[in-house]
C-alpha cells in the first residue's frame, strides 16, 4: 500500500488534464486533421513537410496552422510509443522484454526522482528479475546500482553484496558487448563498400572474427555471440566463401534454438536472408526453395522481411532457370495487398522481374496458357517495346535491364532496326556507369551487345568479345541487396542466350 500512495502523491502534484496520444478517439474521428495526417504518412504520400502542408492546408510548411498541427501531431506520435501493443504473435518474448524493461526503467527514474523509494525499489526488482533472464547487461547494472545504494541505506549487507557482484561480473560483461559491437560496427561501416576494396582489409576482418570468438569463449552473452556471428557471416560473404557463410549461419540458427529466451526475430530474419543470398550464389534452387518456404512461414506476411524473401526466393529461380516456379512466386507477392504500399524502388524491381519472366515463360515448352495469361495479365508487348523508361535517376540500373528485355523480343522478332536502336540506347547509358567499380559488370555486358551490333546481329562476323566476357567470369555475380549489383539474368546466361538469337 505504501508504493501506491507515493505514486498517487506525485500524480496528485504533477498529473497532467489529458494524456495526448492517437488512440482511437482521435482516429476514428474522419474530420480529425489527425487521422488526414497519419493516413497519409502511412500511404507515403509525403516526401517533405512542404507536401504535408499542401495536402493538409494548402499552405506554405512555414504556415502556423501546419507547423501547430505537426508539433502536437508529433506529441502524440511520441507518447503512443509508451502503449504499442506487444501481444501480438509474432513479437518474441526476447523483444517484448526488451521493450518493457526499457519503458520500466524510464518509469523507475521518474518514481526515484520524485523521491518515491518504496515504489522505486519494487520496480527496480522487478525489472532487475526480468533483465537477468534476458541477459540485458545495461538495464541489470542500472538498476543493481540503484539497489545497491537503497540496501546501503537500510544497512542490509546481504543484498548489499548481491548487487554488488552483479555490478562487478555484468560491468565486465558490459565492456565485452560495447567491444563487440564495435568490432561489428566497423564491418558493417566497410561493408557496401566495393568488394575490391573491402577485400583490401580482408586480414582486419580476420582480426575481428577472431576477436570476437576469444569475447564469446569468455563472456555468454547474446550481443557478443550474435555480434560474432553476424562478423563472420560479412567476412565469408565479402570473400564470396558461401559454403563457409551458410555454415556460420546455421552455427547461429543453432545458437537461437539453444538459447529460446534470446530470440530476436531481426537478428534470425538477418541469418535467413544470408542463407538464401547463399544459395542464390550457390544457384542452389533446392535449399533455396526449402529456406524461403520455411522463412515464409515465420515472418508477418506482408511486412519488409516477408517482400525480402520473396525477392531472394524469385531470383534464385530466376538464376536456375526455373522460370514456371519463378512466376509463381511474383503472383504470390504481387497477390499481397501489401504490394501496392511498396516504396517505388522495390515496385520497379518487381516490375523489372515480372517483364523478364514474361518473357522467359513464353519460350517454355508444354501447356502454360493459363499461367501465362496469367502473369501477363496487364502486359502489351506492343506498348512495352515504345516505352523510353523515364526513371528516376537513382533508379537508372533499372532501366539498363528493361532495354535489354527489349532487345531480346526484338531479337526473337528478327527486327533488328529496333534492336540496333536499344543497344545504342543501352550503350549511351552505360557511359554513366562506366566509373562505377560497382556496375563493372553490367558494363562489360553493354560492351558485349556493342559488338553484336557493330556485328550487325551476325554471329559470324561477331569480334573481341572474349576479353568483355573473359572480365564478367572473372568478377563473378555478387549481390548484397545494392541495385548497383541486381542481375535479373546472370549477365553470362544472358549474354549466351543473345548469341543463340543470333
Amino acid at each position: 500500500m505504501k508504493n501506491l500512495i507515493e505514486v498517487s502523491k506525485i500524480i496528485s502534484k504533477k498529473k497532467v488534464r489529458k494524456i495526448e496520444v492517437l488512440d482511437s478517439n482521435s482516429l476514428d474521428n474522419k474530420n480529425s486533421k489527425f487521422l488526414e495526417f497519419y493516413n497519409a504518412l502511412m500511404s507515403d504520400r509525403f516526401k517533405n513537410d512542404r507536401d504535408a502542408a499542401s495536402f493538409l492546408y494548402k499552405c506554405s510548411p512555414t504556415d502556423d496552422k501546419y507547423r501547430q498541427l505537426k508539433s502536437r501531431f508529433r506529441k502524440r506520435l511520441m507518447n503512443t510509443l509508451f502503449f504499442i501493443d506487444l501481444n501480438q504473435p509474432n513479437i518474441s518474448g526476447y523483444d517484448r522484454s526488451y521493450y518493457s524493461v526499457h519503458r520500466d526503467w524510464s518509469l523507475l527514474k521518474i518514481l526515484m526522482s520524485n523521491e518515491a523509494y518504496i515504489a522505486g525499489e519494487e520496480v527496480a526488482r522487478q525489472v532487475l528479475l526480468v533483465s537477468l533472464k534476458y541477459k540485458f547487461s545495461d538495464i541489470i547494472l542500472n538498476c543493481s546500482r540503484i539497489l545497491r545504494q537503497i540496501a546501503s541505506e537500510k544497512g542490509n549487507n546481504v543484498d548489499f553484496e548481491e548487487y554488488d557482484g552483479y555490478i562487478k561480473q555484468y560491468t565486465e560483461v558490459f565492456n565485452a558487448e560495447i567491444r563487440a559491437e564495435e568490432l561489428y560496427q566497423r564491418v558493417l561501416m566497410n561493408y557496401l563498400k566495393p568488394v575490391e576494396e573491402v577485400r583490401r582489409i580482408a586480414d582486419q576482418l580476420q582480426s575481428y572474427c577472431d576477436a570476437l570468438v576469444g569475447l564469446s569463449e569468455v563472456y555468454d552473452s547474446p550481443v557478443v555471440f550474435y555480434n560474432m556471428f553476424l562478423v563472420w557471416t560479412y567476412h565469408y560473404e565479402l570473400q564470396q566463401d558461401y559454403e563457409s557463410m551458410l555454415q556460420i549461419c546455421h552455427q547461429a540458427e543453432q545458437y537461437i534454438d539453444q538459447n529460446p529466451n534470446f530470440l530476436q526475430e531481426e537478428k534470425l530474419a538477418t541469418f535467413l536472408l544470408k542463407k538464401m543470398n547463399g544459395y542464390l550464389h550457390l544457384r542452389d534452387f533446392k535449399n533455396g526453395k526449402i529456406m524461403a518456404e520455411r522463412s515464409l512461414q515465420i515472418f508477418e506476411e506482408g511486412s519488409d522481411t516477408w517482400f525480402n524473401f520473396m525477392e531472394y526466393y524469385l531470383l534464385t529461380a530466376l538464376h536456375t532457370d526455373n522460370f514456371i516456379h519463378g512466376a509463381a512466386v511474383l503472383l504470390r507477392a504481387k497477390s499481397s495487398n501489401k504490394f501496392k504500399k511498396l516504396d517505388i524502388e522495390r515496385r520497379e524491381k518487381w516490375q523489372v522481374y515480372e517483364v523478364f519472366l514474361i518473357y522467359f515463360i513464353e519460350r517454355q515448352p508444354g501447356q502454360m496458357e493459363a499461367l501465362k495469361e496469367q502473369l501477363g495479365k496487364n502486359f502489351k508487348l506492343p506498348r512495352f517495346l515504345s516505352e523510353s523508361f523515364n526513371l528516376p535517376k537513382e533508379l537508372r540500373v533499372l532501366t539498363v535491364h528493361l532495354l535489354t528485355v527489349q532487345i531480346l523480343f526484338h531479337l526473337d522478332k528478327k527486327a533488328y532496326p529496333e534492336a540496333a536502336e536499344n543497344i545504342d540506347t543501352l550503350r549511351s547509358l552505360g557511359k554513366h556507369f562506366s566509373d562505377s567499380p560497382e556496375n563493372y559488370r553490367m558494363i562489360q555486358f553493354i560492351r558485349l551487345m556493342y559488338q553484336v551490333l557493330k556485328a550487325n546481329f551476325k554471329l559470324s562476323e561477331l569480334s573481341s568479345t572474349e576479353k568483355y566476357y573473359d572480365a564478367l567470369v572473372a568478377h563473378p555475380f555478387f549481390y548484397r541487396g545494392l541495385l548497383s549489383e541486381l542481375e535479373v539474368i546472370p549477365y553470362e546466361k544472358l549474354w549466351n542466350h543473345v548469341l543463340s538469337k543470333l
